[in-house]
């Protein structure tokens, strides 16, 4: 199930871009920086421990994530793309993996193991020295 952000919740703020661009980069403050507060966003509690728990350089110690888009010249192509980034996020802590269950090896894979290793020793015994 795929929870949608809720726009109102994410604070955006519009800061210089970094890199090439001539002089339109040193104008124009296209860049943004998305500000998600995990605790406080409507996401489900699951979700949010599970966001909290992720250790991800991007999720402060006040449990704020900070993403920043840059890509793009325009101001609004880069706020689209660090929300898509914050969904995928929050899509990624949504399902959980599936519980791995241990089993034994049955006998026969053990025996073919054993015979391949004792085949692969023999081969390699073989290729001693010649002594004339």
């Amino acid at each position: 199930m795929q929870h949608l952000v809720n726009p109102a919740e994410v604070e955006f703020s519009a800061i210089r871009a970094q890199g090439p661009g001539g002089q339109n980069v040193n104008k124009v403050s296209s860049a943004i920086h998305l500000r998600f507060p995990i605790a406080a966003s409507s996401l489900p509690e699951a979700y949010k421990e599970r966001l909290l728990a992720l250790r991800d350089s991007r999720i402060s110690k006040d449990g704020v994530l900070v993403l920043k888009a840059q890509q793009s010249r325009s101001q609004e192509q880069n706020k689209e793309e660090a929300l898509r980034r914050l969904q995928e996020i929050i899509d990624s802590v949504t399902f959980l993996p599936a519980v791995r269950r241990a089993t034994k090896p049955t006998r026969s894979s053990q025996r073919r193991r054993l015979d391949s290793k004792s085949t692969h020793s023999v081969l390699k015994q073989s290729r001693g020295k010649v002594i004339d």
